[in-house]
């Protein structure tokens, strides 16, 4: 008897789960473009690296936020690139709020807070504030046929065009169906 519920109870939670992740809201729907797994391979930019690995965006806590997260693949660059640079994306609406907001979390220490414009369907582009003290700092998105451009710009305070630093693309990465890690 303890087994049967144990069963339904997981069955009923399986489904309420899949019903929340297919319910998204209107609001998110100019996003959705990004949800899923991504390949990535370095292409260009100032930190002359070359690295592959995946990205993720998925919704969280009831599809209230967007969440990029990475996993590593190789990778080979310069004495002062990070090959061990980690990170994490929130993308969420305050205060319902038409337009969202990100915030960037890294290995590093560095915080940065955007604002995000959707110039196209498939377009998402992430600017932080140039009032700040610092470098301003863009992301952006790019969903060409079935490849996912990306680049991340720096522009320093004082210059007016922004430079890539890192430059990425890549398909929807494919599920293994073996789930062994060799």
């Amino acid at each position: 008897m303890l087994k049967k519920l144990a069963v339904l109870m997981c069955l009923y939670a399986a489904g309420s789960m899949a019903q929340v992740a297919s319910a998204v809201p209107d609001e998110w729907k100019p996003l959705q473009f990004l949800i899923g797994t991504w390949e990535a391979r370095t292409s260009g930019g100032s930190a002359q690296a070359a690295s592959s690995g995946t990205y993720s965006f998925q919704f969280e806590l009831g599809n209230h936020v967007i969440v990029r997260q990475i996993s590593k693949g190789g990778c080979k660059g310069p004495a002062d690139f990070d090959c061990g640079h980690n990170d994490l994306l929130y993308i969420y609406r305050e205060n319902s709020q038409p337009t969202p907001k990100a915030i960037y979390f890294d290995s590093e220490g560095h915080v940065i807070h955007y604002d995000l414009s959707i110039p196209a369907p498939t377009s998402v582009v992430f600017l932080s504030d140039s009032s700040q003290p610092g470098p301003q700092f863009r992301l952006s998105y790019d969903l060409k046929g079935t490849t996912m451009y990306g680049k991340f710009e720096i522009r320093m305070p004082g210059e007016t065009q922004f430079k890539p630093y890192l430059e990425w693309s890549g398909g929807k990465a494919v599920a293994h169906k073996n789930n062994s890690p060799h």
